[in-house]
């Protein structure tokens, strides 16, 4: 039995359930011109000071369940039997958040975490992160609906 497939629906799900619990306190931003007021700014730095510093070694979790996604996708893709095509749209589903966390999204969360900037830089970083967050959830929740419709055998 391959269990490829289940865990790149388990990652997937886990890293949307995280995505959902961080976007709770990106939305914060929506809607709203100008600077962010202080308590706004304040509870969005508040989380990601605890997701990103205080709350390790939980926080590292979430990196290896990225690791975990990848690997599973990789050997999916050398020993499993699914359309090439699935492997190669799901490839950048996935790869492509990790990587935009990886190389943005937290080194931003982590210095708004850090509240060491000014209330406008807070405010751009909150901004971008909600931003990245959506283009991950939206990137995370297609490639989640794509290997479980591929589980019930839809795609051959």
């Amino acid at each position: 039995m391959n269990v490829a497939p289940a865990l790149l629906t388990a990652c997937s799900g886990f890293l949307l359930s995280t995505l959902w619990m961080d976007l709770i306190f990106d939305i914060q931003v929506r809607g709203r011109r100008g600077e962010l007021p202080e308590p706004v700014l304040a509870s969005i730095a508040d989380y990601y000071r605890r997701a990103t510093t205080t709350s390790k070694p939980m926080s590292l979790l979430i990196a290896v369940v990225m690791l975990i996604l990848l690997c599973a996708l990789g050997i999916q893709a050398f020993c499993g039997d699914d359309p090439g095509w699935l492997l190669i749209v799901s490839a950048p589903l996935a790869g492509g958040p990790i990587l935009l966390a990886l190389t943005r999204v937290v080194p931003n969360a982590m210095r708004l975490g850090g509240r060491s900037d000014t209330s406008s830089e807070q405010t751009r970083l909150s901004r971008s992160i909600f931003q990245d967050h959506v283009l991950c959830f939206a990137s995370m929740l297609t490639f989640l609906v794509l290997w479980v419709i591929r589980s019930t055998g839809a795609f051959g």
